[in-house]
């Protein structure tokens, strides 16, 4: 019998290597893995239907899920996940020094329904005594989903095309959010400083407050290709497993990792967790998607109120 020809957009993580080479294979699936960078791979599978599965914004999905939008579901493999705090950004030499300090301020995200700016956002309202009604959300990007926060939620969008990097060095916002290091620090300019300047000890510190390592990215499927082939979701995720799984086998000897203190890292960051923080499945991230949840509702961003469970296909939800 022949194999389903499927295509899956991620992008190119480590751990898809044993996949991309062929170590691992799909059970029943002829996988076309193509790399495609966040932004436009959500517009294209959201706008056009481009692939057939793809890693997806975790809370695009959330809104679209709201709103009954079911053309495209979820497996609980997460391909991305992330800490936000190493992502604000303020101006060099400002008097800011705190989130608290933005009150009354404007800060740019690169949309409202961003997964990182969800997160930021929720962090900042729950742990900094930053209320998400307390700032002026400017937006360098259309909405992907679109959702209706209430009137009290102030939302500006440029439309001049202009980063995030420009408006802060520019002065039209206090400080930005995007889940990209801006360029000019990362060659070197002068010209932004990190909101958080131990970002190491604040993330360490949220997680020990919150035990929660933000998820960015679940991997979506078409429903249409559910319908007709069910254990397709089921292949998926184990196969995602499996190069997962492989890839931390072959980082266990620090000769084959290009950082000079690999392996010390490597001990710290598993002591730290307690576990592998890249876990996948339902139960271990009942908490994490829970909280998203939450924090989504709490920034008007839901159209009616979810529960983990249906954010899933349902043979995955037992994982």
């Amino acid at each position: 019998m022949a194999k389903l020809g499927l295509t899956l957009a991620c992008d190119s993580y480590d751990y898809l290597q044993p996949l991309r080479n062929g170590r691992v294979s799909v059970e029943g699936i002829d996988l076309n893995l193509v790399t495609v960078e966040s932004g436009i791979r959500h517009q294209r599978m959201y706008r056009y239907g481009e692939y057939d599965a793809c890693e997806f914004s975790m809370s695009s999905y959330l809104v679209a899920r709201s709103q009954d939008i079911e053309w495209f579901q979820a497996i609980p493999f997460f391909t991305r996940r992330m800490f936000g705090h190493k992502f604000c950004f303020v101006r060099m030499g400002t008097d800011i020094k705190t989130p608290e300090e933005l009150k009354g301020k404007k800060l740019g995200i690169r949309s409202y329904e961003n997964t990182l700016a969800l997160m930021v956002k929720g962090m900042f309202m729950e742990d900094y005594n930053l209320p998400v009604d307390s700032v002026t959300w400017v937006c360098t990007n259309n909405e992907l989903v679109g959702s209706k926060p209430g009137p009290h939620i102030k939302i500006e969008h440029v439309a001049n095309g202009e980063g995030l990097e420009d408006l802060l060095l520019a002065g039209e916002v206090a400080a930005e959010v995007e889940p990209d290091l801006p360029h000019g620090w990362l060659e070197g300019a002068q010209r932004v400083q990190r909101l958080f300047t131990d970002f190491e000890r604040e993330e360490k510190d949220y997680y020990r407050k919150t035990q929660i390592f933000p998820i960015m990215h679940p991997v979506v499927v078409k429903k249409e290709i559910l319908d007709q082939h069910p254990w397709v979701a089921t292949s998926l995720y184990e196969a995602l497993n499996e190069s997962f799984q492989m890839h931390r086998d072959f980082m266990q000897q620090p000769h084959r990792l290009s950082f000079a203190f690999a392996r010390a890292y490597l001990e710290e960051e598993r002591q730290f967790f307690g576990r592998d923080p890249y876990i996948q499945g339902l139960s271990l991230n009942r908490h994490d998607l829970g909280t998203m949840i939450n924090f989504a509702d709490k920034q008007g961003m839901l159209a009616r109120p979810l529960t983990p469970e249906e954010l899933f296909v349902e043979n995955t939800r037992n994982t």
